[in-house]
């Protein structure tokens, strides 16, 4: 347990260490990776100004925020509850894809594509300022992004949508000309196998005129690992079925890839076309291993299914943004189209062993999925006066998904396949939002300031399937959504919040589509068709005393959407499908503490969550409610004119919501970084997950099955990275812009 002892030394640090390092104050001019940090602070501001009245300076309308200064900081405190972290001169900087930043960024959590603030949940994902769906997401190169916005309490300015919301703020340096930036990276894994990823960005700018393309392309392998149990104790009807997954991925085609243009009329005026998209074209084979006991003895099934899937996401977005006075008001407007293209021709192959009889069948799972989405939005920014601003906008959005599933079944012997009817179907989904919001920023007074506003949204639905029968559902609601933030300027060592904040979590398309996916003869996922968005209250108290952070907060969900194996038709079947429960609350409190030296910065976080589920119809099993624990440290250790050394653990405790237990986990990355010929070369290696500890497990009792899960992924790898930066420039002009959409979130 080393990695513990590494962790709780930076906790040492985090209670311990409020030194404030007074010899290095004098020096503070000449420390330039502190200038670097703000280059407007580094060209107005003297050095002995007070934090706060820089602030003010930079902007009156924005809220106050603690930054901590030196070298380079990972973490940035805000006094409303949200960080900013650093991506440059980290271990971040480090990482293959922007979903492995996030997954080593502090307070946030990625496990099966989710991603979750801790004490808050799921996060909607935004790209400097304007939401964009989960396919775009992944196809941010990690070398553009400056910085990440763990936003906890978002203001209605953003999308109803999730809990929380996560922005990525990316670099801007051209001013004329170009530049551009070369990734190789090449990561071994004795557990998953070896990929590859090359990352080219490229910038060009000329008087009014900007243009940026980018692409990413991967290959090689992948691995998940699931080994589940379910047993049923009751002697009458006593069953145990011991089930292995092996998800052996081969990605033949992972690219990404964007292009976009961009005309300046002013430096504040400007408009935007861009396009980008992304395949992913993905082979391989999966393998299950199921050994089922019971009262009529033993049986085993083995099977196989040889992967083609393929999946073409495409976006067009058309933006036009405009200052409209001197004081700074700006009016936004924008629309996108996304359009989604999905192909599944799996072929499977069964054998099983019954009463020592072998029998063998072939099947096929063709799936044909299309889903298209249009979305245009305004936005209105008003500048009333130095302390006052007024925000409104507007939103609408329509998606349209079709999909049919064709399951076929053949004779091992004449190779004939036939369509079942009864795995087989179609779906089509049509919805129509609309939304409108206002956001209020002002001053109560010298020391308090503070942000209200609301949210309204209309939404109208229909569904047809003809799964399990004919379904036809048709519907049409209304949500609002208000929120209010406080903010308290007691000294300037001790600042404060308070907020309330309502939030949405819709279900994603799929999850609605009850279409078969095939997982072994006895387990399948499948969609569910009544499922109900989920609606969260979320308060939150905190305090910020010199650079310590600490907060506390509660949020009470309806509705909540969660997950289970249920019993199928048969009685060793089980469908894995989401579900509403009836209720949630969760407490959480976290104490963050960040220090630099002149070699050494440290950023260290503990929090403590308390979450208990609730629901009385699908015949969980209540169970004791225990606190799960986080420990967060990230350090980067600068030896002059030789290489940075880089290390980040964090730990997550075993904790039991009520209606189930979730299993410790943990990781350790350690990293070297030097650059070389003027900064223009940059050599990375890492040794990500050491210890091999990122493992989700846990365990839960529904309708009399007791149910354990333990998933293993490559995580644990060892990663080179090879970067190269040209071009003769040094400001970006280019502000591409994503329609704020989080219908896109739920194409997945």
């Amino acid at each position: 347990m080393r990695f513990l002892i590494l962790i709780f030394v930076s906790i040492y640090c985090l209670i311990f260490s409020s030194i404030e390092v007074k010899a290095q104050s004098g020096k503070k001019n000449q420390d330039k990776s502190y200038v670097e940090e703000d280059k407007l602070i580094e060209k107005t501001i003297p050095p002995s100004s007070d934090l706060d009245s820089i602030i003010k300076k930079l902007d009156h309308n924005q809220l106050n925020e603690v930054v901590v200064k030196s070298q380079t900081s990972l973490v940035k405190y805000g006094t409303n509850g949200n960080i900013d972290v650093n991506v440059n001169g980290t271990v971040l900087a480090a990482s293959s894809s922007v979903n492995e930043l996030l997954s080593r960024v502090p307070n946030v959590v990625v496990t099966d594509g989710e991603i979750s603030v801790l004490g808050k949940g799921e996060a909607i994902i935004y790209l400097n300022g304007i939401l964009i769906n989960f396919e775009r997401f992944a196809a941010i190169p990690v070398s553009q992004i400056q910085k990440i916005e763990v936003i906890s309490n978002p203001s209605s300015k953003y999308d109803a949508e999730g809990k929380a919301v996560i922005n990525i703020i990316t670099k801007q340096n051209i001013e004329s000309g170009m530049m551009g930036t070369a990734n190789q990276h090449v990561s071994v894994s004795k557990f998953g196998g070896t990929s590859y990823n090359t990352l080219l960005d490229f910038s060009y700018s000329k008087g009014k005129f900007s243009f940026i393309t980018n692409y990413g392309l991967q290959l090689g392998r992948n691995r998940e690992l699931l080994y589940t149990t379910r047993t049923r104790p009751n002697p009458n009807e006593y069953m145990k079925s011991e089930l292995t997954t092996d998800w052996k991925r081969r990605f033949n085609n992972y690219s990404n890839f964007g292009i976009g243009l961009q005309y300046s009329f002013s430096p504040d005026n400007y408009i935007s076309l861009a396009y980008s998209g992304n395949v992913n074209d993905l082979g391989g084979i999966t393998e299950s291993r199921n050994t089922i006991t019971n009262n009529s003895g033993s049986s085993f099934y083995a099977t196989e299914v040889d992967r083609n899937d393929v999946l073409l996401n495409q976006f067009v977005n058309l933006n036009y943004n405009m200052k409209t006075d001197d004081k700074g008001s700006t009016l936004f407007i924008g629309s996108q189209y996304s359009n989604y293209n999905q192909a599944i021709g799996d072929f499977i192959e069964e054998n099983s062993l019954v009463d020592e009889i072998d029998d063998k069948r072939y099947l096929k799972n063709n799936v044909g999925s299309r889903i298209n989405i249009i979305a245009v939005q305004t936005d209105y920014s008003k500048k009333l006066n130095e302390k006052t601003k007024l925000e409104i906008g507007a939103k609408f959005s329509h998606a349209t998904i079709k999909s049919g599933t064709d399951f076929l079944i053949a004779d091992p012997e004449d190779m004939d396949f036939e369509l079942d009817d009864e795995l087989s179907s179609d779906f089509e989904y049509n919805e129509k939002i609309a939304a409108a919001y206002f956001n209020h920023i002002g001053e109560l007074s010298e020391k308090v300031n503070f942000s209200v506003g609301a949210r309204a949204e209309k939404t109208s639905y229909n569904l047809f399937t003809d799964a399990n029968g004919i379904q036809k559902f048709e519907k049409s609601y209304g949500n609002f959504f208000p929120n209010i933030l406080l903010n308290f300027n007691l000294s300037e060592d001790w600042k404060g919040h308070f907020s309330y904040v309502s939030r949405i979590s819709r279900p994603r398309y799929q999850a609605l589509n009850p279409y078969v996916i095939y997982q072994d003869p006895f387990t399948t996922i499948e969609g569910n068709p009544n499922l109900l968005p989920e609606k969260t209250h979320a308060f939150e108290i905190g305090t910020i005393y010199k650079k310590f952070d600490f907060k506390i907060g509660y949020t009470f969900r309806i509705d909540p959407i969660s997950a289970a194996a249920l019993r199928g038709d048969t009685p060793n079947s089980y469908i894995l499908r989401a579900l509403n429960l009836e209720k949630g609350h969760t407490f959480f409190t976290s104490l963050s503490r960040s220090f630099n030296l002149k070699w050494w910065n440290s950023t260290n976080i503990i929090s403590v969550t308390w979450q208990k589920s609730v629901d009385n119809f699908y015949a969980f099993e209540f169970s004791p409610v225990k606190p799960q624990f986080y420990l967060y440290s990230n350090n980067t250790f600068t030896i002059p004119n030789l290489f940075k050394l880089q290390l980040l653990a964090w730990y997550l405790s075993d904790g039991s919501y009520g209606l189930g237990s979730n299993n410790s986990r943990s990781t350790v990355t350690l990293g070297i970084e030097r650059n070389f010929f003027k900064d223009t070369l940059k050599l990375n290696f890492s040794a990500n997950d050491i210890f091999h500890k990122f493992m989700v497990s846990g365990d839960y009792n529904v309708g009399q099955t007791q149910i354990y899960y333990h998933r293993t992924y490559t995580s644990n790898y060892f990663k080179l990275i090879a970067t190269y930066n040209f071009g003769n420039s040094k400001k970006t002009t280019y502000k591409k812009s994503e329609v704020e959409q989080s219908e896109n979130n739920r194409a997945r």
